[in-house]
């Protein structure tokens, strides 16, 4: 009944019970136990150093809080729907176990700020673990590519052959994209590093705290500077929704890859039978269910994110009830960001590459024929003019069978007298790719000095 909770004394009737239910946030909000005891901790020290609590009190909570930490991590606490959420089953439980002291911890607070700090220590921890998958998987990508150097593959535009590129210089493109990913995870842990604790409901609090005290003691960069935004502000949560989002595109782009290249018509890569699932019909069948589920698993972060944008797209300041659906949202795309990176990271380090079936690709499809046209422009040729005779020369070869190696001095003379016997040597795989040496490019000195420098960053 609405007398019998914290904030009953202005009810005069029970709550509904299905109204009860239906806006109680326990069932996933106890996951914030930790947070919402550490908060609560540093919160009544600063009481109790401030002088407005007594210390004796201080005493008690903190030993109260504590002995609830290890009842709840001993699996020894029973979470109550008609409490509400999880800051209320605490305090309700510290109230019950020390009596009045107990009831004095909610000073100078309000469950509005009490949440909003409880999420952002929450979320910082949870980044820390993101990082360290990202970490893992750049690590298994970086050991694919040494332990491949030298393995050529074509490389694709509109997933049509275009020029061969070694593999590992592949994997390191995914390296930039997960280091990528790891960055705009750490700009967002550094913005909501800061206090929101000492807002109160939402103008702040009557009471003498010390909020910078608060912060040194949770870690915290500083005090929020606006309590109106301090209680209202999820930024921080679409930030990272957001950076997730991103993240598991990269996930889902490189699974489309692994998808294709594990199919027979490519025959690439051998994934490990620890990350693949058979046929209940056809026996023959290992079917690459991890990148599948991967890539599925995009759009619940895509859809985590347009849910919380539209929760707070129209809210007024300050706090409001809506806010409550920020957590479902938050808590899911932290789960399925970790889930992926961990499958991630162990599935790409097993993967068996196949150098002699990429090579073979790599020679289908003129892969070489930049190469004759850079040939040309060395000679004096304009590009454009050169790009011309090679475009005959490809058109010629598909007509008569050929491949652009295959043809002679002869045929390439009738394209360009300017075309010589050393073309042979010049549009070889390995000379077309070790030709690309700029900064960025695939040529094996280039790739061998990026890993060489990623292990030393990393």
């Amino acid at each position: 009944m609405s007398k019998d909770k914290l904030w009953g004394g202005r009810f005069s009737q029970p709550t509904d019970k299905f109204v009860e239910e239906f806006t109680a946030s326990i069932d996933f909000d106890k996951r914030l136990y930790r947070q919402d005891i550490r908060g609560s901790i540093a919160h009544a020290r600063m009481l109790g150093r401030q002088g407005i609590i007594p210390q004796t009190d201080v005493d008690a909570i903190v030993s109260g809080l504590e002995e609830i930490l290890a009842r709840i991590e001993s699996g020894d606490f029973d979470f109550s729907v008609s409490l509400e959420d999880i800051h209320m089953n605490i305090e309700a439980r510290l109230s019950a176990a020390i009596g009045e002291a107990g009831k004095r911890l909610h000073t100078g607070r309000s469950r509005n700020d009490q949440v909003a700090v409880d999420i952002r220590l929450y979320l910082r921890e949870e980044i820390g673990e993101v990082t360290r998958y990202l970490d893992l998987l750049v690590d298994a990508l970086l050991f694919q590519a040494e332990a491949n150097l030298g393995v050529i593959m074509p490389g694709y535009t509109h997933l049509q052959v275009a020029q061969p590129i070694l593999f590992s210089h592949h994997m390191l493109a995914y390296v930039e994209m997960f280091r990528r990913d790891k960055g705009r995870m750490e700009d967002c842990a550094k913005r909501l590093n800061f206090l929101p604790l000492g807002a109160g409901a939402l103008a702040g609090t009557t009471f003498p705290i010390d909020r910078e005290y608060v912060a040194i003691e949770l870690e915290f960069s500083g005090p929020t500077r606006n309590s109106l935004d301090s209680v209202s502000d999820r930024d921080f949560a679409l930030e990272f929704i957001s950076a997730s989002s991103i993240l598991m595109m990269h996930l889902s782009r490189f699974s489309e890859e692994l998808i294709l290249w594990s199919t027979s018509e490519f025959n690439f890569i051998e994934l490990s039978d620890s990350f693949c699932t058979g046929s209940s019909i056809m026996p023959q069948k290992k079917n690459p269910d991890v990148p599948e589920l991967v890539r599925g698993k995009t759009g619940r972060v895509y859809g985590n994110l347009m849910a919380l944008l539209t929760v707070m797209k129209a809210l007024p300041l300050a706090y409001n009830k809506d806010m409550q659906e920020d957590k479902e949202p938050l808590f899911d795309t932290i789960d399925t960001v970790k889930g992926s990176l961990k499958i991630f990271a162990e599935m790409v380090r097993e993967m068996r590459i196949k150098a002699e079936v990429m090579l073979q690709a790599a020679a289908e499809g003129f892969s070489n024929a930049t190469d004759v046209a850079d040939y040309l422009v060395r000679t004096g040729m304009p590009f454009r003019e050169a790009h011309e005779v090679v475009g005959k020369s490809v058109r010629y070869c598909i007509e008569q069978g050929k491949k652009l190696e295959e043809l002679t001095p002869a045929e390439w003379q009738g394209f360009s007298k300017q075309i010589g016997d050393d073309i042979y040597a010049a549009i070889t795989l390995e000379a077309s790719v070790n030709a690309r040496s700029a900064t960025g490019g695939t040529a094996l000195v280039r790739v061998k000095a990026e890993i060489e420098r990623l292990k030393k960053e990393i």
